[in-house]
C-alpha cells in the first residue's frame, strides 16, 4: 500500500510523514527528495534552469517510479504536485491519499527561518504578504487536496494526535 500525504507547503508531510512511517513499519520517502536524486540538482535550480514545466514532469516521473515498487511506504509529496494535470487522479487511483488541512496561520507559525527559506516561494515576503499568500494559493489549491480519500484538519490537533488519527483510519 502506498500512501501518499498532500497538502499545502509547511503542512507536516514530510515531519508527520516520517512519523507515520516509523508507526507503520514502513518506508518513507519525500517526492522533492527524489526528484532531487533523479536529476542530480536542488528544487531551486530545477526551477531556476528548467522550469515548472520540467520540475513537474520530474516530479510526476518520480511519484510513478515510486507506486511501481509495490512496496508499503508513505510518500511526501510537493505541495504542487497534485495541482498539475491529471496527477491528483493519479494518486488517488494508485494509493491512498490522505490530506493534511492547516490554516495558513498555524502553518506560518510552524515554519522556522529554514523552512522559509528552503521555501523560494515563501522568500522575501513579509508575515503580512506571506499570509495573504497562502490564503490565495490555498483557495486555488483546495479542489485537488479535496479529492483525497481521507483529510485530516490538523488545525484542532496536536502532531502525535494526527499520527494516532491516521494509523487508526488505516
Amino acid at each position: 500500500m502506498v500512501i501518499f500525504l498532500v497538502g499545502y507547503a509547511g503542512s507536516g508531510k514530510s515531519s508527520l510523514g516520517k512519523r507515520l512511517a516509523r508507526r507503520l513499519g514502513v518506508r518513507f520517502v519525500d517526492t522533492d527528495k527524489q526528484v532531487e536524486l533523479q536529476e542530480g540538482a536542488s528544487i531551486a535550480d530545477i526551477f531556476h534552469y528548467e522550469g515548472e514545466e520540467y520540475f513537474r514532469i520530474a516530479e510526476r516521473r518520480a511519484v510513478e517510479a515510486l507506486a511501481n515498487e509495490a512496496v508499503d511506504m508513505v510518500v511526501a509529496t510537493g505541495g504542487g504536485l497534485p495541482t498539475w494535470r491529471d496527477n491528483m487522479e493519479w494518486l488517488v487511483r494508485s494509493g491512498i491519499t490522505i490530506y493534511l488541512r492547516r490554516s495558513p496561520e498555524q502553518i506560518l507559525s510552524r515554519l522556522t527561518e529554514y523552512g522559509r527559506e528552503k521555501r523560494p516561494m515563501f522568500r522575501g515576503k513579509s508575515d503580512e504578504e506571506l499570509l495573504a499568500f497562502m490564503h490565495e494559493q490555498m483557495a486555488l489549491r483546495e479542489p485537488h487536496y479535496a479529492k483525497s480519500h481521507i483529510a485530516v484538519e490538523c488545525t484542532t490537533m496536536s502532531d502525535d494526535e494526527v499520527v494516532e488519527y491516521l494509523v487508526n483510519r488505516l
